[in-house]
């Protein structure tokens, strides 16, 4: 007798998002009875509000700890020579290019516009002049932005702690072990708060549905246009960009090469579970030496976030539009600046596109509700975002390669 095989958890939240929406639109016109109102609504809402509390107790531990070992993964001075600073630097490079492809996206294509949720949890945070927004990523008080949830600042703290302590040598492996051990604990409970999310989503689109009835179906779709769009734009003028204007190639070399890995990736939604077919898509059909392949591809499964970056970026316009928030120039720079940063830690754990946009609209200021308005999407988004990863840890490794003198 065989086990049968469990429903993946994203195909849970998206069934829990569609019933939430069939619920909702079957509620709305039946929110003069008293017992709908008074009793079924705020029952929704309290499930909804206790999801979204154990997902913002998560942010800052989680973050923090992924970090630490994320930064010094990379700060091992065995690996962190010259190989290892091209690669970092190529891949915060192209982060940031798809945050802002994405924050372009959501400021033209306004997916939120004409939602109109009223009773924001929360406002953006004021503009601040640009050297204020700089000057406040680097802690003075490293306790306090941990408590506030301030993430620019823990970012940064939790990078200078993951590399100083491999710096250190034996004397700091002490205190990775420990971090490490937090780090594997918050994402076991990263995975038991996320079997939660169907339920926490299902009650909150209900919630938003009722509400606002079938005009909520419409900026769905404008999303996902401008995530696939958004991904679209990154590998065919980014990522060809650099093997057209670097490795002297044409495009269509590198996409024929390393397109079964891309359909992986897409397939599969994993960048770690893609890794051993991009692997022998970027040694055998590209050339690319297992000297640089081995470190810079799984470094990028680890680190190299461009897809789930640009997703942030389109999110975080949408929610701040459904919301009627306004997001000025300083609080999209905080979008860049996080999400570039949070790209070093948070991938691999159960729930990171989530988890991620949930600390990036933490980060400014926007209502965390929002996390439950793209939730039900997030398999279709994922499935863009995370071909694109994997596309960008292929054309780096190729671009690395190809610096290293070796022959394409």
């Amino acid at each position: 007798m065989t086990d049968k095989k469990e429903m993946p958890l994203i195909w849970k939240i998206g069934i829990g998002f569609v019933l939430g929406l069939l619920l909702g639109f079957v509620l709305g016109p039946m929110t003069n009875n008293p017992f709908i109102s008074d009793y079924i609504i705020p029952l929704l809402n309290l499930i909804g509000n206790i999801f979204l509390a154990l997902l913002k107790m998560l942010i800052v531990p989680l973050v923090f700890s992924s970090i630490i070992m994320g930064a010094a993964s990379i700060g091992d001075p065995k690996t962190l020579g010259r190989i290892g600073i091209k690669t970092v630097a190529l891949y915060l490079l192209t982060t940031m290019v798809a945050i802002v492809i994405g924050l372009t996206l959501g400021n033209v294509m306004q997916p939120g516009v004409g939602l109109s949720i009223a009773g924001a949890a929360g406002e953006a945070k004021a503009a601040a002049p640009l050297t204020k927004v700089i000057l406040d990523i680097f802690p003075a008080n490293p306790l306090k932005a941990l408590v506030d949830g301030a993430m620019l600042p823990v970012i940064v703290f939790a990078l200078f702690l993951g590399v100083s302590a491999t710096l250190i040598g034996e004397k700091g492996r002490k205190f990775l072990e420990v971090n490490e051990s937090i780090a594997e604990t918050m994402y076991k409970m990263t995975g038991i708060v996320m079997k939660t999310a169907p339920v926490g989503i299902f009650a909150l689109i209900a919630v938003t549905a009722a509400k606002y009835g079938p005009a909520v179906l419409s900026p769905f779709a404008k999303v996902i246009f401008a995530v696939y769009i958004g991904c679209f734009l990154q590998a065919s003028i980014v990522y060809s960009g650099l093997i057209t204007g670097y490795v002297k190639k044409s495009p269509m070399w590198f996409f024929r090469g390393v397109r079964e890995a891309m359909l992986a990736a897409f397939v599969t939604r994993s960048s770690s579970g893609s890794l051993p077919i991009t692997m022998r898509n970027v040694q055998e059909n590209l050339g690319v030496s297992e000297k640089i392949s081995s470190f810079v591809l799984p470094l990028g499964a680890t680190i190299n976030m461009d897809g789930t970056a640009l997703y942030q970026g389109v999110c975080a316009l949408f929610i701040a539009q459904a919301f009627n928030i306004e997001l000025s120039i300083g609080a999209q720079i905080t979008i860049l600046l996080t999400a570039t940063l949070a790209s070093i830690g948070t991938a691999g754990v159960p729930g990171a596109g989530l988890i991620m946009l949930s600390m990036v609209l933490t980060a400014v200021g926007l209502p965390i509700e929002g996390v439950g308005l793209v939730a039900g999407i997030d398999a279709v988004l994922d499935m863009a975002r995370t071909c694109v990863n994997v596309t960008g840890d292929m054309a780096v490794a190729t671009v690395v390669a190809k610096s290293e003198g070796e022959n394409l």
